[in-house]
C-alpha cells in the first residue's frame, strides 16, 4: 500500500480504538456510558452510511412516524426557570408584546444592496472597530421589550440552544440548534438579522460584522478591543487568564497548557486541519447528523462544532463560575459581545470548507440535498421588528445574502499532522470491554475493519469512518474525552498527534428548573479514517 510523506501508517484488519476522558474542572467528576461503539463506511450521501454489525438507529420519542422539516413557533417557546447559580438577567423567549405577531416569510435582500464585507478584527482598524462597538451600545441602550435590543438578541441564542422552544407538531420535543445538522445555518441566520439591525442603528448600510480569526497567527488572540473595561465590547464574566496577549488554546477544556506561543500555534493550525480537511470528508460530519421532525434533540455535531467552537467558548467565559458563564454555557453565550465575531468566524469556516473542497477535488465538501435539512427553519426578528421565518434553504448563499469574507488566508490547510515517533507497533492482548460503561480510565476496544486495503480510488469514493453512539452525559459540566486510533501508547501522542483522532466536547448544559442538575445529553460523535 502507498505511503504518504507525513501520513499514518495503514491501519491493519482490526483497530484499536481507546478513549481517553480529560476532567475539564477538578472539583468535579462526569460519565459517560458508550453503549456500543461501531465501525462505519460512508460514501457521500447521508443516506449511504451502514454500520458494522448492524445498522444505525435514529433517537425518537417512540413515535414511528419521523421525519420532515423541523418548525418552531413563539407560542410553543416555554418560560425557563432559572438554572444553579445563574447570572441574571435570565430569560429566553422573545418580548410578550411580540408573541401574538404571525411570522412573515424570508425574502433575500435587493441584490442592488451594497455587498458587506467581513473582515477580521486584528486588521480591520480601530476607527471600524468603533462602529460595532457603538452597534453594541446602540443595541444596549434599547429597552428590553425591543426585539432589536442586545439583551433580546442573545436571548434568541438561550432560547434555541437550551431547550426553551418546542418543536411545531411534537410539543413533548425540544428544539436544539447544536448537536445536529443546524449547527451552522442557524448560526448563520442569527447573525444576519444581527447584522442588518446594527446596520440600521448605525444607519450605516454597509456595516458587516467583524469576525474573530483565531484560526490563523494573527488572530490567535482576544482582540483588545474586548479588554477595555470601559467600552460596550467589555464583558467582565470572562476567564481573566485570557486577556491579550495569551494566545487561544484550540483545544482548551480547563487546564492550562504549558506550550511556548510557537507550539500553540503549530498545535491550533494542526487542530483546524483534522476539523476541517481531515476529519470532515463529508457533510454529516461537517455538519452534524440529521434531525428531523419528530426525533428526539442532539443526534450528533459536526467537526468544527466540537472543536474550535465549543473550546473557544470554553476558553473565553469564566472557569471560576459553575457553569462558565457567559460564553462557556449554551443559556449565556450570547451576552458577551465577542460572541458574534466568534460566531462570524465559525459562519466563514463553512465557506472555507466549501473552498478547501472545490480546490482541491474533495468530492464530500459538499452541503446536505435533504429536504428536511433545506426546509427546515428558524424564527428572528429583522431591523423592522418584524418577526421572520427563515429557512435553511435562504442561508445557503452568503452573496445572495449581500455579505463575502475578506482579509485571511487558510494556513491550516497545510497543517497535516505528523505520525509520532518511537511508537510500538506490536499488538496487545486486549481485556474483554462490556459496553456500556462508564469512562472513568482509559478505554480500550479493538474494532473490526469491514474492508482493508483500499486502493485510493475506492477511498475517494466512499470514507471509513468510526462511530461511538449512546455518548451520555448529565449535563452539570464541560466534559471532553480523546479517541485515539492504533496508538497502544497513546501517552506518548501529543495533542496534535495523527493517531488521536478526534476529540469529543461538551460545554455544561444546566437545567433551567432551579434544582441544580444538569439538562442530559445524549448524542454520538463521528471520526473519519481514510486519511489517518
Amino acid at each position: 500500500m502507498a505511503s504518504t510523506r507525513g501520513a499514518c501508517a495503514p491501519l491493519a484488519a482490526a483497530a484499536f480504538v481507546f478513549l481517553v476522558c480529560v476532567a475539564a474542572m477538578v472539583l468535579y467528576t462526569t460519565s459517560f456510558s458508550l453503549s456500543t461503539a461501531l465501525l462505519a463506511v460512508s460514501g457521500l450521501r447521508s443516506d449511504d452510511v451502514f454500520t458494522i454489525p448492524h445498522a444505525l438507529t435514529t433517537k425518537s420519542s417512540g413515535d414511528s412516524n419521523v421525519g420532515g422539516p423541523l418548525h418552531t413557533s413563539l407560542h410553543t417557546c416555554r418560560k425557563p426557570k432559572l438554572p444553579p447559580n445563574p447570572l441574571p438577567p435570565f430569560y429566553c423567549c422573545p418580548p410578550a408584546s411580540a408573541s401574538l405577531s404571525e411570522p412573515i416569510n424570508f425574502t433575500l435582500p435587493d441584490p442592488a444592496e451594497p455587498l458587506r464585507v467581513r473582515r477580521p478584527v486584528h486588521a480591520v482598524g480601530a476607527e471600524y472597530m468603533a462602529k460595532y462597538e457603538r452597534a453594541i451600545a446602540l443595541m444596549k441602550a434599547l429597552p428590553h421589550t425591543d426585539p432589536r435590543s442586545f439583551y433580546q438578541m442573545a436571548n434568541i441564542h438561550c432560547a434555541y440552544c437550551t431547550g426553551s422552544y418546542r418543536q411545531t407538531g411534537n410539543q413533548e420535543l425540544d428544539m436544539q440548534i447544536h448537536f445536529s445538522w443546524f449547527f451552522f445555518p442557524f448560526h448563520r441566520a442569527y447573525l444576519y438579522f444581527f447584522e442588518r439591525i446594527a446596520a440600521k442603528l448605525l444607519g450605516e448600510p454597509d456595516f458587516a460584522l467583524p469576525f474573530w480569526s483565531w484560526d490563523v497567527p494573527d488572530g490567535m488572540r482576544m482582540p483588545p478591543e474586548f479588554a477595555n473595561s470601559s467600552s460596550p465590547l467589555y464583558d467582565p464574566v470572562r476567564n481573566p487568564r485570557h486577556a491579550p496577549p495569551s494566545l487561544v488554546d484550540l483545544g482548551f477544556v480547563g487546564v492550562e497548557s504549558n506550550r511556548t506561543d510557537e507550539q500553540q500555534i503549530q498545535h491550533n493550525l494542526r487542530t483546524m486541519y483534522k476539523q476541517m480537511i481531515g476529519n470532515a470528508a463529508l457533510p454529516s460530519l461537517f455538519h452534524g447528523q440529521p434531525f428531523r421532525a419528530g426525533q428526539s434533540d442532539k443526534p450528533g455535531p459536526g467537526t468544527v462544532e466540537l472543536s474550535p467552537h465549543n473550546t473557544v467558548h470554553t476558553w473565553t467565559g469564566d472557569i471560576a463560575l459553575t457553569n462558565v458563564e457567559n460564553m462557556g454555557t449554551y443559556y449565556s453565550a450570547g451576552r458577551d459581545p465577542l460572541f458574534y465575531p466568534h460566531h462570524s468566524n465559525i459562519d466563514r469556516l463553512w465557506q472555507a470548507w466549501r473552498e478547501v473542497g472545490a480546490a482541491r477535488g474533495y468530492r464530500g465538501h459538499v452541503d446536505f440535498m435533504d429536504h428536511d435539512w433545506l426546509d427546515s427553519s428558524f424564527l428572528f426578528y429583522d431591523e423592522e421588528s418584524r418577526l421572520v421565518r427563515i429557512t435553511v434553504r435562504n442561508v445557503l448563499d452568503t452573496e445572495k445574502l449581500r455579505y463575502k469574507f475578506d482579509g485571511v488566508g487558510m494556513p491550516w490547510v497545510n497543517a497535516r499532522p505528523p505520525t509520532s515517533p518511537n511508537m510500538s507497533k506490536k499488538k496487545a492482548l486486549l481485556k474483554s470491554v462490556r459496553i456500556p460503561l462508564s469512562l472513568h480510565k482509559v478505554v480500550t476496544v479493538e474494532v473490526r475493519r469491514p474492508q482493508v486495503l483500499r486502493s485510493t480510488q475506492e477511498k475517494g469514493a466512499r470514507e471509513e469512518v468510526l462511530v461511538i453512539e449512546g455518548i451520555e452525559t448529565d449535563g452539570t459540566e464541560m466534559v471532553k474525552f480523546d479517541v485515539y486510533v492504533n496508538a497502544m501508547e497513546h501517552e506518548k501522542v501529543k495533542p496534535s498527534g495523527c493517531e488521536l483522532a478526534g476529540s469529543y466536547m461538551c460545554l455544561s448544559n444546566p437545567r433551567i428548573d432551579g434544582t441544580g442538575k444538569g439538562m442530559p445529553v445524549e448524542t454520538s460523535m463521528r471520526v473519519a479514517l481514510n486519511e489517518l
